[in-house]
Formats: C-alpha cells, sequence, structure tokens
C-alpha cells in the first residue's frame, strides 16, 4: 500500500503519481494488496477538487484514487510532518515500511526515481 499526502500539486508530484499509476495497474500487480492513494490536504477542499480532476485528466491516473483531506494537517493518527510539503507512506500487512517526507522543493526527478524504486519493492510483497 502506497499513500501519498500533499498540500500542493507540482510537476514532480503528478510524475510521482503517474509512476505509482502504472505500477498498481500493471497487469502482472497483485491487485488485492497493489493499492495507492494521493490525498490533498487542504484548507480549501471545493477550491482544490478542481486541481485533482485535471491532475487526473491530464496525466491519465485511472488507478490510484485522488482524494483530499479537510485540513492542511492532515488526519491527525497519521501525524504528518508539518514541514513537509509531501510526505510518502508505504506499508505491508499493516507495518510501515517506508515514512519519506519531502519540504518544498525536495520532491525531484532524483527523489521520485527513488520514491518509485522504494514503491516497487512494496508493491511487490
Amino acid at each position: 500500500m502506497v499513500t501519498i499526502f500533499t498540500r500542493s500539486i507540482t510537476d514532480d508530484l503528478a510524475s510521482l503519481v503517474k509512476q505509482i499509476d502504472a505500477k498498481v495497474g500493471h497487469p502482472n500487480s497483485k491487485t488485492t494488496t497493489n493499492r495507492a492513494f494521493l490525498v490533498l490536504l487542504s484548507d480549501d477542499p471545493d477550491a482544490d477538487s478542481a486541481k485533482l480532476k485535471a491532475l487526473a485528466k491530464k496525466h491519465k491516473i485511472k488507478n490510484v484514487p485522488l482524494t483530499i483531506f479537510d485540513g492542511i494537517a492532515g488526519p491527525p493518527s497519521y501525524k504528518i510532518n508539518k514541514g513537509a510539503e509531501v510526505t510518502v507512506l508505504m506499508w505491508t500487512k499493516a507495518k510501515i515500511k517506508v515514512n519519506r517526507g519531502f519540504a518544498k522543493g525536495e520532491l525531484t526527478k532524483k527523489t521520485v526515481k527513488s520514491v518509485v524504486a522504494d514503491a516497487g519493492k512494496v508493491l511487490t510483497k
């Protein structure tokens, strides 16, 4: 399972979501365990809904649900780092395997590649 929490939508985030979308939608994936979600943390869910629709359409996202959480702090039980623009959580069998946070500007092509590699390891288990 991969969950991406974000406070903004950037080109690098779109690249990450598109690549994760391909991994979970691959015909050889284990559909019962290979899941991913994007959660946009928002103080204005109505306005941000259009942004998610545009992201899905532009990048042809089909396998990763794009959702909104009302509040930029995120769900309290997840304890999302306040300084992170993007937080990626990955787990198998209810155990966190990856918890990576990226401050504004830290999610780059290089770090996206690293996150996708981590997801490949988690999603194949």
